[in-house]
């Protein structure tokens, strides 16, 4: 982790055309989304001998003016390669057009964020997602999920399941271990992991706690996928200081979830979980945290993940690192007890106890 993003060694030459790709960055993003789009990269990818400006816009029924445009900011993205008139994919191409992790976060960034973003210099003042407003009048995304447009609800969940579906099956097989009967799915959603967790621990009973209009679509899946007897649903806003989760149940799970809060909210949600939990449960926390990754990939796609929840989700939470998890699980009573990481593409599983008394 130390030495990802290291730019000691660029020259002032190179610095200031770094500097240039991140001032053009919106439009060189646009210029590369409508080459995938418009079908211009799989045209390049078919022929590997590369087109003209003309071929291209004679097989696509697009001018000259638009292809060459397009392909002349591709150019200078690394993403086609130029040849005297010929245009051909780049690596950086191939995985733009056929690596599915590169499009979801595309397509999320595009129908989630691009015209919210616009708004992030007044959410970092008033700590507010007033980006939010492209979509509807919500105090958080959360309770407008199923209300987004259909491009911007599917790239919303395509991101939201791709990463955390890679990890469900190893963090089952740590749960398994553990023998847990009775689990709390806590902003369990639409009920992915539940289902799952369902039809692999077969002992385990499962309750899905979450907003109403997330548990209605999870309790049709539920009935779908057969399972509808062995999990529980119980909405809750876990934010508000009425809200009591139900008792007797010897593990509590979260996906993706702490990431939606700030630390203060962070530290109430625990703390709910630790009051409710048995004396010997387990907490699993699963989330991708930027200081936990193998590869620099990882940690930079994590980490700019933050503005999301600043501008569009919520306006004070993030993509934590673990010393600021590990600081709320403290506070709300906890200890950690193991940390298993490389939990499918980018997650760590932390897996926490109650704090024993004496």
């Amino acid at each position: 982790m130390d030495n990802f993003f290291d730019v000691s060694r660029m020259s002032a030459a190179q610095a200031q055309y770094e500097a240039q790709k991140i001032a053009f960055a919106p439009i060189v993003f646009q210029a590369v989304r409508v080459l995938r789009e418009s079908g211009i990269l799989k045209s390049l990818h078919e022929q590997r001998s590369g087109m003209s400006v003309e071929a291209v816009a004679e097989k696509l029924s697009m001018t000259p003016y638009s292809v060459t445009v397009l392909l002349e900011s591709g150019f200078s993205a690394g993403v086609v390669a130029k040849e005297g008139e010929i245009f051909s994919l780049t690596k950086i191409g191939y995985f733009l057009l056929n690596d599915p992790m590169t499009r979801i976060n595309m397509d999320y960034n595009h129908y989630v964020n691009y015209l919210g973003l616009y708004e992030l210099d007044k959410a970092v003042e008033s700590g507010e997602p007033t980006g939010l407003k492209v979509f509807g009048e919500w105090e958080t995304i959360y309770p407008g999920l199923s209300s987004l447009p259909e491009d911007a609800k599917k790239a919303w969940f395509d991101f939201d399941h791709f990463y955390s579906d890679s990890a469900f099956k190893a963090a089952l097989a740590i749960i398994e271990k553990d023998k847990r009967r009775h689990l709390l799915d806590i902003g369990g959603n639409t009920g992915r992991f539940s289902r799952l967790c369902a039809q692999t621990l077969l002992d385990c009973h499962v309750t899905i706690v979450d907003l109403p209009q997330q548990l209605t679509v999870a309790s049709v899946e539920n009935e779908e996928a057969g399972v509808s007897n062995r999990i529980d649903t119980y909405a809750a806003d876990m934010l508000k200081s009425e809200t009591v989760l139900p008792s007797g149940y010897d593990a509590a799970w979260m996906s993706q979830f702490l990431d939606c809060f700030g630390e203060e909210d962070i530290v109430k949600i625990l703390s709910k979980i630790t009051d409710t939990i048995d004396e010997n449960g387990k907490i699993y926390i699963l989330e991708p945290m930027w200081d936990r990754q193998k590869y620099e990939t990882s940690a930079y796609c994590l980490i700019n993940t933050s503005p999301y929840f600043t501008a569009m989700a919520n306006g004070k939470s993030k993509m934590f690192n673990l010393g600021e998890l590990t600081r709320c699980i403290v506070k709300a009573g906890l200890v950690i007890s193991e940390i298993h990481d490389q939990v499918g593409f980018c997650h760590s599983l932390i897996v926490c106890e109650k704090k024993r008394k004496g």
